[in-house]
């Protein structure tokens, strides 16, 4: 049993793993947030391009996605606030030149045809 990556103490295959393997669904921005961390931290790209809203996902590459999440090491995520549509967080992790990273945001999310989607980030 692994505990879920996005730090909320639960197993991952009861917490992030059944939104990142299509079985359910995101019921809150925040929980589409911390599933898309899981997917940076067990290289899911295909999700994370799935969970990104359509007026965006263009700017997001599948090789560099895989490349940004196979080139660190992530090691929590912090939930600083939470609101219906907004996530401010921070990502740490260690990067490939083994120096320790904080990747600080407000990401901004919409729900649209029964699905929550990122749409941008404010660093």
């Amino acid at each position: 049993m692994t505990i879920c990556y996005c730090g909320n103490h639960l197993p991952f295959e009861n917490c992030c793993q059944p939104y990142i393997k299509g079985l359910t669904k995101a019921p809150t921005a925040e929980a589409l947030m911390r599933s898309r961390y899981s997917a940076y931290a067990t290289g899911d790209a295909d999700y994370l391009i799935a969970t990104t809203h359509t007026s965006t996902r263009k700017l997001h590459k599948k090789k560099d996605i895989l490349a940004w999440s196979h080139s660190n090491h992530w090691c929590r995520l912090e939930v600083l606030e939470i609101t219906p549509t907004t996530v401010t967080f921070k990502a740490h992790y260690i990067d490939n030149h083994r120096k320790e990273q904080i990747h600080h945001e407000k990401s901004n999310f919409v729900f649209e045809d029964g699905s929550w989607f990122y749409v941008n980030g404010e660093y």
